[in-house]
Parts: structure tokens; C-alpha cells; sequence
């Protein structure tokens, strides 16, 4: 069985997170990653934990399935062979600002004059005809641009980043989407495009969803703020004995709950006796629950939240997670030989299909791992 993308070349001209989280979803579906990278490499691979230089942790885990080709870009003769590359590709993918790829000759209109049928897949910090179309931006600047840095003050004494490249990893994992969708339309069609994820533009519509709420209207009902997620006491909850993660959402789940809790008046009081007004008293119903919880010690709680069929989850670190036997028995979590890195432990991909599964992907490239495999490739086929 083949996997879903297999037979699709994607030309990857990204670095650090966005784009190469792109381009890992795309391997990960079995597409061929041929990933350009420059004489030093991806910053990417000097980033977090490494045994080997040049292979750090974060590298490793962003571009396994990939292959590694070196080019100077900024020589006449690296230009040239990108652009060969660019006639062997169904994808292209950059994360660079417009002009850059202008620069160096990797706009649309350059590709598209190369292969009319590309798939051209831009992932600037912010969209391409705004007036910060040409404005540096990494994840922490577009997760405060954007208002997600903010959003973490409601419920904190202090604007925060998410602990995690939010902002990167979403735009790549749009861009993904995007592009799928204009190999969809390739396919019915014939015709390539120009697709465009800003990632300032993804996280304001990613945050907004919800957030929007009273503003969804005009005029506004109330402020930008969604009062659930905004909640003060939104949080694990502590027990006896450590932490609890519950979500009580449904009339039945409050209800089953608090009868088993010793507290059904709750549901009768005026400010929580519908759903609506339970949202908007989110905070104070929240403090209800955790005055129960604290009561009693987490197994006793997780015993009484299965039996009575509510979402519930004992609070867990990465070490914890990465000792489930379960992920280890399905295979999700596994441990696997890098020819360079030695044995490292790798988490795969969520996504299941009955007919075209994902399979596990190559290790992540040495730098210029497979140059010489490409190039001759270009060769065979010169005209």
C-alpha cells in the first residue's frame, strides 16, 4: 500500500519552525521532502538538546522523512540549480519575506515560469499585500501581534507566550491544509496557484474564533473576550493529593456531577441554571468545582468521573506522557537507529487512514545527505 501523497515532490526552501512543520506534515503523508538548505545549514539544527553537532534535537524531530540537499542561494550557480529543482517539483514551499524571494529569483512568477503547474506555498509573517508584508517575525512576535501573548493575561498577573511555537506550528500545519487543497484542485484542473498562510493572519482568525464573541456583532454586545476560557479558576483543579483536569460542559455532565457531589442546588441558583448563563458566570461556577474536588484524592475522583461518564484527566508532564505503555504498544511513541545521532526516541503521526497509512518516515537528514542522489537525478533528466 502507498501512502497518501507518494508520487508528489515537494521542493522545501523553509527553516526554523512554520514552514518545516509544513513540510513534515507532508512527509509524514508520503511525499518526497527535498528539503534546500544552505552551506551552515538550518539554524534549526543548533536548536535544543544534541549528541551531534549539527543534529539537535528539534531538527531531528521537525525533518525526519526529509531529504537534505546544500546550495548557496546566494551564488549564481546555486540560483540556477534551485531552479532545476523548481521544474522536478509539484510543491513549493518557502517561509521567506516576498522580497527575498524575489531577490533570489523564487517569486510565483519565477516558479511558475519554470513549472506552470507548481503548487507555490509562501509562509510570510504577514500577508503578502498588507503593509508589513516585508516585516521580520518569528513566533513570539506573531503571538503578541496577534493577540494571543494578551489573551494569556486575562488569567495570569502578566501578558505570556505560549509555552510552545503556537503561532509556527498552526500557519504550518494551515499552509499543510492549503496545500492539499491546491493539489485537489491540480488534480481536477491541471493548474498550479499561489497559495499564501501569513502567519500573523492565521493566528488572528485562529484566536478569534471564539474570542470574537461580543464583537461578533454589530454594534458589539460586549468585549472581544470569550468568559469560559478567560475564567480565573480555568485550570487544573487540585484534590487531596495533586491535580485533576475536568471539563463539566453538558446540562447531564453538571447535572451527574453535582448529584454525585452533594451539590445539585447549584443548578438552581439564577446565574447558573442555563447553559448561557453558566458561560457567562464561568469564573464563579469554576470555584464551585473546585471546593468539591479538592475533597477527595485524584483516583477516588477519576473513579467517580468514568463511572458517571465526564471528561476527566489526571494532570501529566512530557516525562509522564512519554511512559504510557500504550503509546509505546501502538507505536506512536517509538525508539529508532539515526546512522549519525545514534538511538533517539521518535513520536509519529496522529493521522490514520484505512486504505493509505502513514508510514514511518526516514531519519532526519545529515546536512547535504542526499545532494550528490539529487543532482544526478537533475542530470538524468537535462534535456
Amino acid at each position: 500500500m502507498t501512502a497518501p501523497l507518494s508520487g508528489i515532490r515537494v521542493l522545501d526552501l523553509t527553516s526554523t519552525f512554520s514552514g518545516p512543520y509544513c513540510t513534515l506534515v507532508l512527509a509524514d503523508l508520503g511525499a518526497e521532502v527535498v528539503k534546500v538548505e544552505p552551506p551552515g545549514g538550518d539554524i534549526a539544527r543548533q536548536l535544543g538538546a544534541a549528541r551531534t553537532p549539527g543534529l539537535a534535537a528539534v531538527f531531528l524531530n521537525m525533518n525526519r522523512g526529509k531529504k537534505s540537499v546544500v546550495l548557496d542561494l546566494k551564488s549564481a550557480d546555486g540560483r540556477a540549480t534551485v531552479g532545476r529543482l523548481v521544474g522536478t517539483a509539484d510543491v513549493v514551499v518557502h517561509n521567506m519575506r516576498p522580497r527575498a524571494a524575489q531577490r533570489l529569483g523564487l517569486s510565483y512568477e519565477d516558479c511558475e515560469r519554470i513549472r506552470p503547474d507548481v503548487v507555490y506555498c509562501a509562509i510570510p509573517g504577514f500577508g503578502g499585500t498588507g503593509p508589513h508584508a516585508d516585516r521580520p517575525a518569528y513566533d513570539d512576535v506573531i503571538q503578541g501581534a496577534a493577540g494571543m501573548a494578551a489573551l494569556q493575561s486575562v488569567n495570569q498577573d502578566r501578558p505570556g507566550y505560549v509555552t510552545t511555537p503556537l503561532a509556527d506550528k498552526i500557519a504550518g500545519l494551515t499552509a499543510a491544509v492549503a496545500v492539499l487543497a491546491a493539489l485537489r484542485h491540480r488534480d481536477t484542473t491541471g493548474a498550479g496557484q499561489r497559495v499564501e498562510v501569513p502567519m500573523f493572519e492565521t493566528m488572528v482568525a485562529f484566536g478569534l474564533l471564539e474570542q470574537l464573541d461580543g464583537w461578533t456583532f454589530d454594534p458589539p454586545t460586549g468585549p472581544p473576550l470569550y468568559p469560559r476560557t478567560a475564567a480565573v479558576n480555568r485550570r487544573p483543579y487540585a484534590t487531596a493529593d495533586g491535580h485533576l483536569c475536568v471539563l463539566l460542559y453538558t446540562e447531564e455532565q453538571w447535572r451527574r456531577f453535582l448529584d454525585r457531589a452533594g451539590r445539585a442546588d447549584v443548578l438552581t441558583r439564577p446565574e447558573f441554571d442555563t447553559v448561557g448563563r453558566r458561560i457567562a458566570n464561568a469564573d464563579a461556577l469554576y470555584a464551585i468545582v473546585a471546593e468539591i474536588l479538592r475533597e477527595r484524592p485524584t483516583a477516588q475522583w477519576l473513579a467517580v468521573l468514568d463511572e458517571i461518564d465526564v471528561p476527566c484527566a489526571p494532570l501529566a508532564g512530557y516525562e509522564d506522557i512519554l511512559s504510557e505503555a500504550y503509546l509505546h504498544e501502538s507505536g506512536f511513541v517509538s525508539t529508532v537507529e539515526h546512522p549519525v545521532a545514534g538511538r533517539l526516541r521518535q513520536i509519529g503521526s496522529p493521522m490514520a487512514f484505512s486504505r493509505t497509512p502513514v508510514v514511518a518516515g526516514r531519519h532526519a537528514p545529515t546536512l547535504g545527505e542526499h545532494t550528490a542522489e539529487i543532482l544526478a537525478q537533475l542530470d538524468e533528466v537535462a534535456p
